[in-house]
């Protein structure tokens, strides 16, 4: 018997089924938002205050570590509700989804600071404008790249990379200078690449003295990316992009200060913030390649290159030693007790006091060659 022949999908087939399953998210989206914009219409219809049901987005209770994962909302949270009557926040969202109806219907994209600019005596500030979308985003259970609104993104990417933005745009990131992390990552496509390796480095400074001494040619073909500090989610979004599409190692650099993990625990595991939209953000194989606290002796650093911790500092050691995902990341543990006996830290920038150049000549080389990662 004859093995049935597979059907031949044509480009205009695939086309269309693609039409067809936008059309599909576009129509789940708007029935969302309506059935949002219903239920605040027939509160009022009743001389009712309307009351909008938002998950709690900074509860550690709402949220479960899986280790594939990361950081994820519980199918069963605990939620905040907001009256209309109360503060100004319920006007917010209201003005929120009516805004995003209008831009999902007529299929336009806008930024974060579109809809502040709209109506700055409303939100007051843009940081009010970026938490009311992740509420709004949270609240749908849609992503909010989903909802046709991007915020700018603050990240900077370099090294052996080139794709196309959605628009057809081709962006290189060979260049010495670095390159603004896009804001519609899910636009990008048609990655080309032979980088080795990935690196997030935490601080915009260390990232600039990386590509003054242009360490992405000088060791073997590699990406670096900084969200400059506690990183955006367009920054985390590309990590995650990039994992997804190179099937590289991702390792961290960050300072050796719980601010310092803390951030490199967010692109590897999460946060309690952005928990519901953990599998598109995380990425669980980032390895902690320094500064690690056992550096410090190990590198010959003298006792006045270290900085002494703060009270806030150790209390957020202390939390970060209580968080879930410690649990499967023994070496991780014994690092940051190591810290926390020793009653020490330092910064990446303290490594110039051995040499001006240690970091990307000795350091880095060193650390990448031999494994000195945990």
């Amino acid at each position: 018997m004859k093995t049935p022949r597979a059907h031949k999908q044509t480009p205009q087939t695939s086309r269309s089924k693609f039409r067809s399953k936008v059309s599909l998210l576009r129509g789940e989206i708007l029935t969302r938002i309506e059935s949002v914009i219903l239920g605040v219409v027939t509160s009022l219809s009743k001389d009712e205050a309307p009351v909008l049901v938002l998950p709690n987005r900074s509860s550690w209770a709402n949220v479960s570590f899986d280790r594939a994962i990361g950081l994820q909302m519980h199918s069963e949270h605990s939620v905040t509700s907001i009256r209309s009557d109360c503060p100004s926040s319920s006007n917010q969202i209201h003005f929120l989804c009516s805004f995003v109806h209008k831009w999902e219907y007529f299929c336009i994209v806008c930024l974060h600071r579109d809809i502040y600019y709209n109506n700055t005596q409303l939100f007051v500030s843009q940081r009010s404008v970026d938490s009311i979308v992740d509420d709004i985003s949270c609240m749908l259970k849609i992503p909010r790249r989903s909802l046709h609104v991007l915020a700018t993104s603050k990240g900077l990417i370099s090294g052996d990379l080139c794709y196309l933005e959605e628009d057809g745009t081709r962006i290189d990131c060979h260049s010495s200078a670095a390159i603004p992390v896009s804001s519609n990552i899910s636009g990008i496509r048609n990655i080309v690449s032979s980088a080795k390796f990935v690196m997030i480095v935490e601080k915009d400074a260390t990232f600039q003295r990386l590509l003054d001494d242009d360490f992405c040619t000088k060791l073997s073909p590699c990406i670096i990316i900084t969200g400059k500090g506690v990183p955006d989610v367009n920054s985390r979004l590309m990590v995650r992009k990039l994992w997804d599409a190179l099937h590289v190692p991702i390792f961290a650099l960050v300072d050796a200060d719980p601010h310092g993990i803390e951030i490199m625990c967010i692109y590897k595991y999460g946060s309690v913030a952005m928990s519901f939209e953990a599998r598109s953000l995380t990425v669980p194989s980032v390895m902690w390649l320094g500064l690690l606290p056992s550096d410090l002796q190990r590198f010959g650093l003298h006792i006045h290159d270290f900085l002494l911790p703060s009270p806030r500092d150790e209390s957020k050691l202390s939390s970060l030693l209580l968080r879930p995902y410690l649990s499967s990341q023994p070496e991780w543990r014994k690092e940051m007790e190591l810290m926390q006996q020793r009653k020490v830290k330092a910064e990446i920038q303290s490594l110039a006091a051995i040499d001006p150049g240690f970091l990307t000549n000795i350091y880095l080389p060193n650390k990448l060659l031999y494994g000195g990662w945990v």
